[in-house]
């Protein structure tokens, strides 16, 4: 995923912690075509949490920081509820998960679908900011 640093610019006095999700892959209903509509099909998943915690690092205790076990269930949740016509849809729906946090100050989610074509993978990005 592309650098983060012209799209969020940290605070001189600030920590900004990026939290990671790499290459979750889920079968997921995704697309527009006949044969993506048949069946489910292999989608990664990235996302990238911008996270502030305050003017000090947080605490060694998981309730101190944004929970990303969370994030990944309601991850699978969502692509196991629906059929999604397109990536962008699906990945809106994410970034709407992970900004449930209002820690999270912003946050980037990519999804691919490696197995479209037999020379490419087919992906989406999207990055939203609170």
């Amino acid at each position: 995923m592309a650098d983060f640093g012209s799209v969020f610019t940290p605070s001189a006095s600030l920590a900004t912690y990026v939290v990671r999700l790499d290459a979750l892959e889920v079968q997921a209903s995704l697309g527009i075509h006949p044969p993506e509509r048949a069946g489910p099909q292999r989608v990664l998943i990235n996302v990238d949490l911008h996270c502030n915690y305050g003017a000090h690092p947080p605490e060694d205790r998981i309730d101190a920081v944004v929970d990303y076990d969370f994030l990944r269930a309601e991850i699978l949740k969502l692509v196991a509820s629906r059929h999604f016509e397109l990536q962008e849809t699906l990945c809106d729906a994410i970034a709407a998960l992970a900004l449930v946090d209002t820690r999270v100050a912003g946050v980037r989610v990519a999804t691919m679908k490696p197995d479209i074509y037999p020379d490419a993978r087919i992906g989406c990005e999207v990055v939203r900011r609170r």
